[in-house]
């Protein structure tokens, strides 16, 4: 598909994964690697991410609508949508917007309502509308350890592999022509209005949805699980992994899978 990058593998009932702001579909490869044998699973790139390409509006409404556009593009229909992060967030526009792509929905922490973006992760939206943030980032690029730690730190419990994710995450962004720049637009984009906008409408969202939550996140505490329990009527229950980060798709997938699994076994056999 031209300028939306993704990873296609497996044959089965489709998983479609959504990352978040600053990372990108490698984020699910272990949790693909585990379902590819069972699952057709779909983990999109998100524009300016990966391999896609930078597009001129880079809000959560405008990146929803590029998922819709992968859904058209390879005909998906009744998909188990996985969301973390401000994957999260896109993910709740496309369920309101496009509920009958969806057979199911799990939100993993994420941004949710007003916090949006979190709280913590404010200053680093500041540096980015000083314009401040694109050329620090890309000033220590080459000091993956460094960046894994002061990026992503918060986010995981522990980075085996830096480098890695510097080549995954950041690199790709800013290998592309104004791609730092596009990222400071990203970043000052994210707008709570947009989550506050559709409350109404994830209060009538009775799609299946499960809700699994790492417990020690800086920017999303479970107060916010709760937010989606008590105002989504599709919420069947919160699952609560111990300790678990924001990444915690990335760094514990092997204890995501089995929630997953179970879930959508749940669905099919009430369906």
């Amino acid at each position: 598909m031209d300028g939306i990058s993704y990873v296609d593998v497996g044959q089965g009932p489709v998983a479609l994964f959504v990352h978040g702001v600053g990372t990108s579909s490698y984020l699910w490869r272990d949790v693909v690697a585990e379902l590819r044998g069972e699952r057709r699973c779909v983990a999109i790139d998100l524009p300016l991410h990966g391999g896609s390409a930078v597009r001129d509006d880079l809000s959560i409404p405008a990146l929803a609508e590029a998922v819709e556009e992968l859904c058209e593009h390879l005909g998906l229909s009744d998909v188990d949508l996985v969301a973390n992060d401000t994957g999260g967030a896109v993910a709740q526009v496309f369920a309101v917007r496009h509920r009958d792509r969806l057979r199911t929905l799990t939100l993993t922490n994420c941004d949710v309502h007003t916090n949006t973006p979190p709280e913590a992760f404010k200053p680093t939206v500041d540096l980015a509308a000083r314009g401040e943030l694109a050329p620090l980032i890309a000033s220590v690029l080459d000091q993956p350890e460094l960046v894994a730690r002061t990026a992503y730190g918060d986010g995981y419990q522990r980075i085996d592999d830096p480098a890695a994710l510097v080549e995954a995450y950041l690199r790709p962004i800013f290998a592309k022509p104004d791609g730092g720049c596009a990222f400071e637009r990203l970043l000052t984009s994210i707008d709570a209005k947009d989550l506050i906008a559709i409350e109404p409408l994830l209060t009538v969202l009775t799609v299946p949805t499960l809700v699994v939550w790492g417990t020690d996140d800086p920017f999303f505490d479970l107060s916010w699980a709760r937010w989606l329990r008590d105002t989504i009527p599709g919420v069947k229950e919160i699952v609560e992994i111990e300790g678990g980060r924001l990444f915690f798709p990335d760094e514990r997938a092997a204890e995501l899978v089995p929630h997953l699994r179970r879930f959508w076994a749940q669905e099919t056999a009430q369906s």
